[in-house]
């Protein structure tokens, strides 16, 4: 495991890795951290074709280390009762590999790396959803937790105050997915398909996913049979999610996005705000993408902390169209309305 002390600098980049191309396009597109998943329930990107096997995370951290970025293995989803073998077997696998922290959701699963591998470093995972000083403090000092990944529901003033009175490093989210449902908490994946998100680590499985082309020449992409959207001829169909889907309604019959918009988060713009806040580390979501956008985005992002390290102002236009739909939001980081 590598030195905590490497983790400290603010302004810490972390990128998602979905294979291991991705993976070392992040690396080469200036990634201070990837985070990386076992081919397996074990972490919530868990979709065919992604994630690595053991010799494939082994080979993936020696190129990381050699290029001098970290890598950070998720193992944030939860475990059935009384069935935690895999998850146990997946941390001493990513000890073996040489991985330089742990990124977990579940109090178990934090307590068994905290004990069998009490020189690995812990980070709490937003799927946790901790967000109140009380909780955050509860896994620092019972599982030795380093850095809380917030969840994408608190204001830079609130971050600001929360980290006075926590003893471990933030990290935020601050482009991709906007995480419309409490961090770990949905259960609409598991309502339509039986699979939960925070248990088998897939939304939307791909195997319950097809598309039905009807006589008018539009197309619908169903979940599990049951239609989530309909694109006219020539609009490009999007994959189905529950949230993002459109859906009508007796006071809305032609169909509307019942639960948000596609749409993507992105605080490039605040960045220096959530540096000011005491954020140590900005993540992007997106596992799940290819290496070509993984490389895309970590090189704008890469540009934008150097830029205000410097003290210069960052060039922000690539990003978004690397939005999803073209469409960006701040969420609940600037303002809110719910509270």
């Amino acid at each position: 495991m590598a030195d905590e002390g490497g983790f400290s600098q603010a302004g810490e980049l972390v990128c998602p890795a979905g294979t291991p191309a991705a993976l070392q396009a992040a690396v080469d597109a200036g990634a201070d951290s990837v985070y990386c998943g076992f081919r397996n329930a074990t972490n919530a990107r868990n979709f065919p074709g992604l994630n690595f096997s053991q010799d494939e995370l082994q080979s993936s951290v020696a190129y990381a280390h050699q290029k001098g970025a970290k890598v950070l293995l998720a193992l944030n989803t939860y475990p059935p009762a009384g069935n935690t073998a895999l998850w146990r077997e997946a941390a001493d696998n990513g000890m073996r590999a040489g991985v330089d922290a742990f990124i977990v959701a579940d109090m178990g699963v934090a307590h068994y790396i905290a004990n069998r591998h009490p020189t690995a470093r812990l980070h709490l995972s937003v799927q946790a959803a901790a967000s109140s000083p009380e909780a955050i403090r509860y896994y620092c000092e019972h599982f030795g937790v380093k850095r809380v990944v917030l969840p994408r529901i608190l204001t830079i003033p609130e971050i600001h105050a929360l980290r006075s009175e926590i003893p471990c490093e933030i990290e935020t989210f601050v482009f991709g997915n906007h995480g419309l449902m409490v961090e770990g908490r949905c259960s609409l994946t598991n309502w339509f398909t039986g699979l939960s998100t925070n248990m088998h680590g897939v939304c939307s499985p791909a195997a319950q996913v097809s598309y039905e082309r009807d006589q008018d020449g539009s197309l619908r992409s169903c979940l599990a049979g049951v239609t989530i959207d309909r694109f006219a001829p020539g609009e490009t169909a999007g994959y189905p999610t529950i949230c993002k889907g459109r859906y009508t309604a007796p006071h809305r019959p032609e169909g509307y996005y019942a639960f948000e918009e596609p749409v993507s988060l992105n605080l490039a713009r605040l960045l220096p705000e959530l540096m000011a806040a005491g954020v140590h580390a900005f993540k992007i979501e997106g596992r799940q993408r290819s290496k070509s956008y993984v490389r895309q985005v970590v090189t704008s992002f890469r540009s934008a902390v150097d830029a205000i390290r410097e003290g210069r102002s960052p060039d922000l236009a690539s990003l978004v169209a690397l939005t999803e739909g073209q469409k960006e939001t701040q969420g609940a980081f600037q303002s809110k309305k719910w509270r």
